[in-house]
């Protein structure tokens, strides 16, 4: 695993920021570039372990703020905290390095093609107040771009450091671009913020996003759990985010522990049979008279028996509606089997996406916003800000983007969930 991250080239420039070199002077320090953050804090540190460079402000750059234009892209779904990264990006490059050219681009990577909406002159005063919001306040859109437009685009607003927010498709188009700009010899920093509330980002512990989701996805599972209270053998059926990883679900169950079941695309499961799904359902409500389930909607796609469904503008596989799926098959199941239930069914998907940032993911989404302007201005390009055992990294798009991140069904994680809902650990 090659975890070097590339420059543009010498940084000879002094930074502007007034930080120190010295321990001990009651005066915040620049990080060496020799600052490392191990990738298993649990194997002893012998030469040569794998670590990734630890981010943060750079006593040298490589950039000249008063020479440099910066643009800014959020991308892929809604996500809360893409504010706070906007705004706390372009308070650094103004107040802190000095930069009075920043530009967004409007609605994702479709910002970036000629036929696209004129890109937003930021500053100061234009994102003062947007933290308090949700959403982006330069729109987003899901689908990749052709590479030699968004680079003619670039060159022709004179861009020579691009931040772009957004989750794993983003970063597959940033390192598109990346190799666009190589192709033309073009020096072009290319710095991504980790947004996805799936937190599946690959050697990145933690997204923004990510906390706010499952705290707004347990005020769901709190109305399920008083509706499936207030019927005889009531079920409260949640839906939650997570094509591939069961990560919003897991962390909503043990958030909120009137769970009984959680389903994820990471744990095969059995709706009908001796030991299945409905099976367990019957002897719970046998038992306490009420259930509450949370699915991620990437769960169970192989039991919904539909045809390929194509892909989406991010070229994701469309996915089944496991949770109108599961919703009409239990009451079905359940009145085969003499159970007369009250299903009550809620998908807050829309209502997590929208939601303003928490206030420790306003300073999560924040502080990866501040990292991934020091590493662009020192000239570093083709990475990722990550946070990794309790410090913010440098991680090559490369990397990343050869990987995957998944719930360990054999982890530490989903024991914890299986403890805390008693459901079994394996079906069938």
């Amino acid at each position: 695993m090659n975890l070097d991250i590339r420059r543009l080239g010498a940084a000879t420039r002094r930074s502007p920021l007034g930080l120190s070199t010295t321990r001990g002077d009651r005066i915040c320090d620049f990080v060496s570039d020799d600052a490392r953050v191990l990738y298993d804090v649990a194997a002893p540190a012998a030469p040569g372990s794998p670590s990734f460079e630890r981010a943060g402000p750079r006593e040298r750059i490589y950039f000249d703020p008063a020479a440099l234009r910066v643009g800014i892209v959020t991308c892929g779904g809604l996500c809360p905290g893409t504010n706070n990264v906007l705004r706390a990006a372009v308070m650094e490059l103004w107040f802190h390095y000095g930069v009075r050219s920043i530009v967004g681009f409007r609605y994702g990577f479709a910002g970036l093609v000629p036929r696209a909406i004129a890109p937003a002159e930021l500053s100061p005063d234009v994102v003062d107040e947007i933290h308090h919001r949700g959403g982006s306040l330069l729109g987003s859109s899901r689908g990749t771009q052709d590479p030699t437009e968004m680079i003619a685009t670039l060159e022709r607003e004179g861009i020579g450091v691009l931040l772009v927010v957004g989750g794993d498709g983003t970063m597959r188009g940033a390192q598109s671009i990346v190799d666009e700009a190589d192709r033309r010899g073009l020096p072009l920093a290319v710095v991504a913020v980790p947004k996805t509330i799936d937190n599946d980002i690959p050697l990145v512990e933690r997204t923004f996003g990510f906390e706010t989701a499952f705290s707004v996805a347990v005020d769901a599972i709190r109305a399920a759990h008083t509706e499936a209270k207030g019927y005889d053998n009531g079920v409260g059926l949640v839906k939650l985010m997570g094509r591939h990883s069961g990560a919003i679900t897991t962390h909503a169950a043990l958030a909120e522990p009137d769970v009984n079941l959680a389903l994820i695309p990471e744990v095969p499961f059995i709706l009908d049979g001796e030991r299945s799904v409905v099976a367990w359902l019957v002897e719970r409500l046998a038992r306490r008279r009420h259930a509450v389930i949370v699915v991620a909607e990437g769960a169970g796609q192989d039991l919904l028996g539909e045809d390929d469904l194509g892909r989406d503008a991010s070229g994701n596989l469309r996915l089944g509606d496991i949770g109108a799926f599961l919703r009409d098959h239990l009451a079905v199941s359940l009145r085969a089997r003499g159970v007369n239930a009250s299903v009550k069914y809620i998908d807050p998907s829309y209502m997590i996406r929208s939601a303003p940032a928490s206030p420790n993911d306003s300073i999560f989404a924040a502080d990866l916003a501040r990292y991934a302007v020091h590493a662009a201005l020192s000239g570093r390009t083709a990475m990722v800000v990550g946070f990794w055992n309790g410090q913010f990294t440098h991680v090559p798009l490369s990397a990343s983007l050869a990987l995957t991140k998944r719930v360990d069904p054999e982890g530490d994680l989903w024991r914890s969930v299986l403890e805390s809902t008693g459901q079994p650990a394996a079906w069938g």
